[in-house]
């Protein structure tokens, strides 16, 4: 079954999670994605390797339904490949500073004057105005100067989440962004550039945070895994492991107050609303953890879930992978990958659309390994091709 975006040609020049999962997303819904590397390979494709042949998680999660093209578009010969793929494809996305993009010859003013329909995708940390324009970073950074890790940990060292939500985050933003050009496109002709900032994700998801900063001043800190606007809502020790458990709104603190068989919790002052509840969210913990000190992980959630309130296991990585509600529902696609001793288990499908599924059609792209095929399709001959390999531009 053809995907919606069968027919739109992608060009990744992105590294990481930030471009590439844009890349990924964009091919996941049918797109042809050609992910063009460094002729050594980029950085990301080596990064937390878990096959014979180097390449790693991340690049096995971000490469599926890609085609992989080796390229330095830097040396003339490069920069002529770029403009013959930029002429006959729709939409280029590139997660590097912009100073670059101008040396590779996939800035804006340099692609539209190719090709006047075509759709650039870029990200940076801190988006094209302002002081830090120039300046590099990571997830991490969004994370620190967003807020993000002020308000997580205990309140003495601030703590990044391990999984860069940051990234992810700007990446599906860089799809909605694409998507609506394209849209956009199919009624005006004309393409158009889309720009993401790792910070700017970062302060869309603290939003909320820094709007209530902004309008009562409370300097609020990390209070670990304590909500700071609900109640009970914190992570839990059973006899057997951990659960994260929440109840906000009043019909669920009801239920939770029940189940603790104290309901005149219900009526204390100290827990009239949500609010205040966050506020006293340490008696509520204090109740929950002794409850919960005298059951298994199983007979909590069982016993939470019988009264409708919101709860579940504190997993590791494993225990995710062996859930039986993950395999049942077919959460993870097992890919197979030259050099892999088992198939590797990359997500299925992020959105489920019921006429026009997202579909793995092909796995990560080893290095380079469909630079000849890409090449002919320009109308490159063998020995030109040779030659452009020869010259290492290829």
């Amino acid at each position: 079954m053809s995907g919606v975006l069968e027919g739109i040609r992608v060009l990744d020049f992105g590294r990481y999670i930030a471009g590439p999962f844009c890349g990924t997303m964009l091919g996941d819904l049918g797109a042809e994605v050609i992910r063009i590397e460094k002729l050594d390979g980029s950085e990301d494709r080596w990064v937390t390797p878990v096959v014979e042949g180097g390449e790693g998680a991340m690049f096995l999660q971000m490469g599926r339904n890609k085609l992989g093209l080796t390229l330095n578009p830097v040396k003339p010969a490069g920069r002529e490949i770029v403009s013959k793929l930029v002429a006959v494809s729709d939409v280029v996305i590139a997660n590097l500073p912009y100073e670059d993009l101008k040396k590779m010859g996939i800035d804006y003013d340099t692609i539209s004057a190719i090709n006047p329909r075509i759709i650039l995708a870029t990200t940076s940390t801190f988006g094209s105005e302002g002081p830090y324009a120039t300046r590099v970073g990571f997830d991490t950074i969004g994370q620190a100067m967003s807020g993000a890790m002020h308000l997580s940990g205990d309140g003495e060292v601030p703590t990044r989440m391990n999984a860069p939500f940051v990234d992810f985050g700007t990446a599906l933003l860089n799809t909605v962004g694409v998507l609506a050009a394209l849209i956009d496109r199919a009624k005006s002709g004309k393409g158009q550039k889309v720009e993401t900032a790792l910070l700017r994700t970062a302060i869309n998801i603290t939003n909320s945070h820094l709007i209530e900063q902004a309008m009562l001043s409370l300097n609020r800190i990390a209070t670990l895994n304590r909500g700071f606007t609900a109640g009970p809502s914190d992570t839990f020790k059973c006899k057997d492991g951990w659960i994260y458990a929440m109840t906000i709104g009043q019909p669920l603190f009801v239920r939770w107050c029940k189940l603790m068989g104290n309901e005149a919790l219900a009526s204390d002052p100290r827990f009239k609303d949500d609010l205040a509840r966050g506020d006293n969210g340490e008696a509520l913990s204090a109740i929950m953890q002794k409850w919960c000190d005298t059951r298994s992980v199983a007979e909590a959630l069982a016993a939470l879930e019988a009264n409708r309130i919101p709860a579940g296991p504190v997993y590791s990585p494993q225990q995710a992978l062996d859930d039986p509600h993950v395999k049942a529902a077919k959460f993870l696609h097992q890919m197979d990958f030259p050099g892999a001793g088992k198939p590797v288990p990359v997500l299925q499908e992020p959105v489920k659309l019921s006429r026009t599924p997202l579909t793995i059609r092909r796995r990560a792209p080893k290095l380079g390994e469909h630079t000849d095929q890409i090449l002919l399709e320009l109308g490159y001959d063998t020995t030109q091709i040779r030659k452009l390999r020869d010259d290492r531009v290829i």
